[in-house]
């Protein structure tokens, strides 16, 4: 930019149309920072999953993997995640699943591990307690 350009712009730029530009300007520029709130670096991060849930979610998770026979199966109760209440109620939900799937096959077999999973886990509080090392095999 020469020195004759920048005379230029500034004769053009008065300071009465800088005072009037510069919320205009102020404006377009926070409006870009577009939409919904932005949030604070502090702000509370959001809940937790409920114990129940994550009971839930891992056993029904685990009892599948064991009915569809899948090489994941014969993990043992640490490497899946599960607290030693949690593991009894694998073992009775897998117990009975493969019986309700012999009955009335694996369609039939999925809904009891679901069912029975979500009643267990709720009733016990989302079976936590007891995650010793060992347990006495059933």
């Amino acid at each position: 930019m020469g020195s004759s350009t920048r005379a230029r712009t500034r004769a053009l730029i008065r300071p009465g149309a800088a005072r009037v530009l510069a919320p205009i300007l102020a404006a377009a520029v926070s409006a870009c920072g577009g939409p919904g709130p932005r949030r604070e670096p502090n702000s509370p991060t959001p809940p937790a999953t409920s114990a129940v849930k994550l009971c839930f979610d891992l056993i029904s998770y685990w009892a599948e993997q064991d009915l569809a026979g899948s090489r994941w199966a014969g993990l043992d109760w640490e490497q899946k995640g599960l607290s030693n209440q949690q593991y009894e109620i694998y073992d009775d939900v897998v117990r009975a699943a493969r019986a309700e799937r012999k009955r009335h096959g694996t369609g039939a077999a999925r809904e009891l591990i679901k069912q029975e999973t979500r009643r267990r886990c709720t009733a016990e509080h989302g079976a936590t307690r007891s995650s010793e090392n060992w347990r006495p095999p059933a």
